[in-house]
């Protein structure tokens, strides 16, 4: 693997990474119709694989860039697809299918799907590596002076893979991947003047977390709660909720530092964890692997969570590419669920400067390709809106596929001056979308069952209204029960009944062992002798 403290590869990378300038008006393969690129798309999740496992059916979210396929809108584009093991031909074809004015051979002849095979819980990147005849393949597959690399998130590994196949990674650097973490998001708040709730640097232990807790209660005598975050938790999965008014009585000033340090070190015990079947034990388990910070809990009573996504271009330029409000779930709403798009008019000019401001900063540091900030903004008795900045995702995530999935459908744009998105046609387009649509009822439904149930009920998207839904995560479902949708409409409303009609349909397809079975749709499944279904 890559050390980023190996100087000499860290110059190879970077060496090689520089060639995306000069490639850069064939990379936006879907803003150039002259584009002639080979992408190579690795969506390996190379992330801490203990706290990956807090993820329900992650084991499937290589799936999440299958977006990328949609850029086989361009004639002259080719792409590599890898993944840790094969994908159902069904998802595919239902990728394909949404292409526009492209024939379907025309694309799948321009595809090359690989597997490694490994369903083993590593990151995929790494999975390639162990393979020398699988990335001699993908060598050989490539046009190398015309091909780059894409990628979830950025390591060691996906660095190694660059230098290994002579394909520059369209990604930040595995070095700077530190702006991305809780503690990292921090310093590029401070430094880029953008507010953010109090709270601390780094820890490497639970007696320096009581430590820095006590100092931040100290320092906001008022304070009702904080969050715990690991440094490198995933989707709020690493959060921790430590609830101060049970232990009021030390509460400054009325008890002593120590006394105060002491009895939070106690309560942590007591902490409302985010993920499912944690514990205090696991948790602090983790703090000495990956550090963590304490930061205030962000109160009131009118509280809402969006957030903007950008990108560092090969040139330098910083682009706001949208905003989002987001979707929060689990025990004490820190679990990403699902986004609308865009982001309330009250407050979505302002994240993008924010936004902007953010990225400025990255770009200073190096970074490239995608960035997300996410926020809380809390309505003020005046009517206008606190916004504080609470971290940076600097890699792909939820709110991605979405977007992606609306411009490279519609070859949309998006406006800047009032953060809509308008299509070809001119119409400002909305959507809502969800990487959690969960429930046990869902489970064993197989792709071809979902790909029947679309065409049954129409719930497609329509190329010619560009209205309707886009599914991925289809192979979460069968084991289970989850799903992804992107519902676009005209309007939010539009969106969201789009989005509930889906819901129902596959609610009312998929009926409790204990209804009638006979309410299913009456489909009639083809037979063949040579094949499966």
């Amino acid at each position: 693997m890559l050390h980023i403290s190996d100087k000499e590869l860290l110059e190879k990378f970077r060496y090689l990474q520089s060639d995306l300038r000069d490639r850069w008006k064939c990379v936006e393969g879907d803003e150039s119709d002259t584009s002639d690129v080979d992408i190579l798309v690795v969506p390996s999740i190379s992330l801490d694989q203990r706290e990956l496992k807090k993820v329900e059916g992650h084991e499937h979210y290589e799936e999440r860039l299958l977006f990328a396929l949609i850029r086989l809108w361009n004639p002259c584009n080719r792409l590599i697809y890898v993944t840790s093991v094969p994908l159902h031909p069904s998802i595919i074809d239902y990728y394909l299918q949404l292409l526009p004015g492209i024939p379907f051979s025309h694309a799948r002849n321009r595809l090359l799907l690989l597997s490694t095979y490994d369903s083993s819980l590593k990151p995929l990147s790494q999975k390639i590596l162990e393979r020398p005849r699988l990335l001699q393949h993908i060598q050989q597959a490539l046009r190398i002076d015309k091909s780059f690399m894409i990628c979830y998130n950025s390591t060691g590994f996906e660095a190694q893979l660059s230098l290994e196949l002579g394909v520059p990674l369209y990604a930040a650097a595995p070095d700077l991947q530190i702006w991305g973490t809780k503690s990292g998001s921090r310093q590029i708040f401070a430094e880029a003047k953008v507010p953010h709730p109090d709270g601390s640097s780094l820890m490497w232990n639970v007696s320096d977390l009581a430590e820095a807790t006590a100092l931040l209660w100290e320092r906001q005598p008022t304070l009702q709660r904080m969050v715990v975050k690991l440094n490198e938790g995933i989707s709020g999965e690493g959060n921790a909720l430590l609830d101060l008014r049970p232990i009021i009585e030390v509460a400054p000033p009325q008890a002593s530092h120590q006394e105060r340090v002491v009895k939070i070190t106690e309560h942590f015990h007591q902490m409302s964890f985010q993920a499912k079947q944690e514990t205090w034990s696991t948790f602090s388990g983790r703090i000495g692997e990956l550090g963590a910070i304490i930061e205030a809990f962000v109160e009131g009573e009118v509280k809402l969570s969006p957030s903007v996504q950008g990108r560092i271009t090969p040139t330098g330029e910083v682009e706001i590419l949208s905003t989002h409000d987001q979707i929060l779930g689990g025990p004490d709403g820190q679990i990403f669920l699902g986004c609308k798009f865009p982001a309330d008019e009250e407050y979505r000019l302002q994240l993008q400067q924010l936004g902007l401001g953010i990225g400025r900063k990255l770009a200073e540091k190096g970074a490239l390709e995608r960035y997300g900030v996410d926020f809380i903004v809390v309505k003020q008795d005046d009517g206008t809106w606190d916004i504080q900045a609470i971290e940076i995702n600097l890699r792909k995530g939820g709110t991605t596929h979405p977007f992606m999935t609306l411009k490279l459908l519609t070859n949309g744009r998006y406006e800047l001056s009032t953060g809509l998105f308008y299509s070809q046609q001119g119409r400002p387009k909305y959507y809502k979308a969800t990487d959690n649509l969960q429930k046990d009822r869902y489970k064993g439904l197989l792709p071809n069952d979902l790909m029947d149930i679309i065409a049954q009920h129409r719930l497609h998207f329509d190329t010619g209204t560009e209205t309707g839904t886009v599914f991925h995560l289809m192979g979460c479902l069968s084991e289970f029960g989850k799903l992804g949708l992107t519902s676009i409409g005209d309007s939010p409303q539009q969106a969201e009944e789009i989005y509930n009609r889906v819901v129902k349909v596959l609610d009312e397809e998929t009926p409790n062992y204990e209804d009638d079975f006979s309410s299913l749709s009456k489909q009639t499944f083809p037979i063949s002798w040579e094949g499966s279904i």
